[in-house]
């Protein structure tokens, strides 16, 4: 406190030489401004600690299974979907901070606890209704993309109802899936 007193007394004192003494720090590139310090009652939220409504983050990438990529990318995930939340991996996302957003720290920075989820237009609750309702007719079928055999289920008319209850079934304890495999449970 009392240094920054002396340097503003000093200021003041020779301010021809200080102004001089700047612009030929500049001059000569040594005019490197730090990086405040973080100030946790001050008014800037640090970048990392954003809501997702602040920033921009690029889509999950896939490894494949590829562990040593996955760790030299420092992001992605080794493997979506699984049937239960305990199942499914999260992960890390590059994300960056909007244009017009104020925050202090890097303005691009990982963020974890993605997770590796691909989501298609296909809902559980909904496809089990079609079954039930329109099964006979191959309806659940042609809303997992499965259309060949939502043809033959169509044909058949839900293979006689044996078809029909069975794909219920199937629906109702997760081991009838869309064609794409993704995970529409959740």
């Amino acid at each position: 406190m009392l240094f920054t007193k002396i340097k503003i007394l000093i200021l003041l004192i020779f301010p021809i030489s200080a102004i001089a003494h700047t612009n030929k720090d500049r001059q000569n590139g040594k005019d490197q401004q730090k990086e405040p310090e973080y100030n946790p009652l001050g008014a800037l939220v640090r970048c990392n600690m954003l809501p997702l409504e602040f920033i921009s983050c690029e889509d999950l990438k896939d490894h494949k299974g590829n562990k040593t990529a996955q760790e030299e990318a420092g992001h992605g995930c080794l493997k979506f979907g699984g049937i239960w939340w305990q199942d499914v991996e999260r992960a890390k996302k590059e994300c960056t901070v909007l244009q017009d957003i104020e925050c202090h720290g890097p303005r691009s920075f990982k963020r974890d606890g993605f997770p590796c989820i691909k989501h298609s237009d296909h809902y559980f609750l909904t496809t089990l209704l079609y079954s039930i309702l329109l099964g006979f007719l191959g309806m659940d079928r042609f809303s997992l993309n499965q259309t060949g055999v939502a043809v033959m289920k169509l044909l058949s008319l839900g293979g006689l109802g044996l078809w029909w209850i069975i794909d219920i079934l199937f629906l109702a304890t997760y081991n009838l899936s869309p064609e794409d495999n993704w995970n529409q449970y959740v």
